[in-house]
């Protein structure tokens, strides 16, 4: 899929009014997916316009400031960041003497655990440019492949069981000499659901290998829907194989993007984490994760959220996502011709099929985009791929009608979609 091409425009000669900037900024906003309104799966994660303020409000007051400077000359970003630390310690049960960085997102959260794995590897192997592998189930997300690739790595994705599970017996297969790393999801994005992470747990102790839980999406859903009732399996710290897991701050943490953590059960390792360069004239450069300059919004925003919420905010808003989640999944159940894949519940992902060789599911996620549903496709097995967030609660029921009118649609006219390759 090729960049966007460039659109002619020129570097303007005068400076443009703010006013007119300011109304072409809204009027371009009116074709984007009405994210308020449940209409996209991803990308957003919206509660309500009163948290959005508060995000807002704690973003602007460090707009300028760059979080690279922390401890530097910011020292407030870097109590900031060993606030967030220390919550986050808290939340996946770290045990004493970890560490932690703040990155960007879930994908530099992943790239930083297999650069350290990776160094930690080198150094301990004496093999600078060791020929190593990361084990990891089909289901894993593809930031793995994208930090293997600039890393120089292999990895080898395995097969999943009957539940849509990673397991350690796949894992262990794959596994050889030139092995260095597990990686495991907490959940899976395609199907929302964890691994089978006590016995990956096990196998990491006993092959001592790195073993990363990937948490990206669930990191500050799970916790909270597990104080809630729901069957969430062990999935952090608690166990104890777990050497690192990363949790976006910016999806169910509910701060402005970009904030993620990368926790280690021993911040001895951080050692290979970061980047030190000196071999040019201005002297020592230094930065702990891949990342120079960052915004120091981002981490004033996860500071105050996560401190604003607390567990019984954090609380609440799962308890909206999970009840919305539910309700949807039994809705498409009780729609002929349709089915949500089993097990769920452990999460807000879920995917939908069609059970009925009329109804073709693609034509159906056709039908809902042209109606604003933005929806996420499934290519094994096909189907349409449902993210929930707090904000999808009001419009469960105007989704559903939505749903069971494409599939009547699709059913009567005997359409035919396509998996779409570049999809949500």
């Amino acid at each position: 899929m090729s960049q966007q091409p460039a659109s002619g425009m020129k570097l303007p000669q005068d400076g443009v009014a703010w006013e007119e900037l300011a109304a072409k900024l809204d009027a371009m906003k009116t074709n984007d997916a009405d994210w308020r309104r449940g209409r996209l799966p991803s990308y957003t994660y919206y509660v309500d316009d009163d948290l959005l303020e508060k995000q807002t409000e704690a973003y602007a007051k460090y707009i300028v400031e760059n979080a690279l400077g922390a401890g530097l000359v910011f020292p407030s970003i870097d109590q900031m960041q060993a606030d967030i630390f220390s919550m986050g310690f808290d939340l996946f049960n770290a045990p004493v003497g970890a560490g932690a960085s703040f990155t960007s997102g879930g994908t530099e959260s992943v790239f930083q655990a297999v650069k350290t794995c990776r160094d930690q590897a080198r150094a301990l192997r004496g093999e600078p440019r060791g020929n190593f592998n990361v084990v990891a189930g089909i289901n894993a997300h593809p930031a793995l492949d994208k930090a293997a690739q600039i890393l120089d790595l292999e990895v080898r994705r395995t097969p999943l069981d009957s539940e849509y599970r990673a397991t350690a017996a796949a894992m262990e297969a794959a596994t050889d000499e030139r092995t260095i790393m597990l990686y495991a999801s907490a959940p899976s994005y395609p199907f929302g659901l964890f691994d089978r992470l006590e016995e990956i747990s096990d196998l990491a102790l006993r092959k001592d290998l790195w073993l990363h839980v990937d948490a990206c999406w669930g990191g500050f859903i799970s916790p909270f829907a597990k104080s809630l009732g729901y069957a969430i399996p062990e999935w952090d710290m608690v166990l104890p194989g777990v050497t690192s897991l990363s949790a976006d701050i910016h999806k169910f943490g509910y701060a402005v993007k970009g904030a993620s953590l990368i926790i280690y059960r021993d911040a001895a390792v951080q050692k290979y984490e970061a980047f030190e360069f000196s071999d040019w004239p201005r002297g020592t450069y230094w930065t702990p994760t891949f990342g120079g300059s960052k915004p120091a919004g981002s981490v004033a925003s996860a500071w105050a959220i996560m401190q604003y919420l607390g567990r019984k905010g954090y609380e609440r808003a799962t308890s909206d996502t999970m009840k919305a989640t539910m309700d949807l999944i039994s809705g498409v159940n009780q729609i002929d011709g349709l089915k949500a894949l089993e097990p769920y519940g452990e999460g807000n992902l879920f995917c939908f099929v069609s059970t009925d060789p009329a109804v073709d599911i693609m034509a159906v996620a056709d039908i809902l985009e042209a109606r604003g549903w933005i929806r996420g496709r499934m290519r094994e097995p096909l189907g349409i791929h449902q993210g929930v967030v707090a904000s999808h609660l009001p419009f469960v029921d105007d989704y559903l009608g939505e749903i069971r009118r494409a599939v009547n649609e699709v059913r009567t006219s005997g359409k035919l979609g396509a998996f779409k390759e570049r999809t949500y």
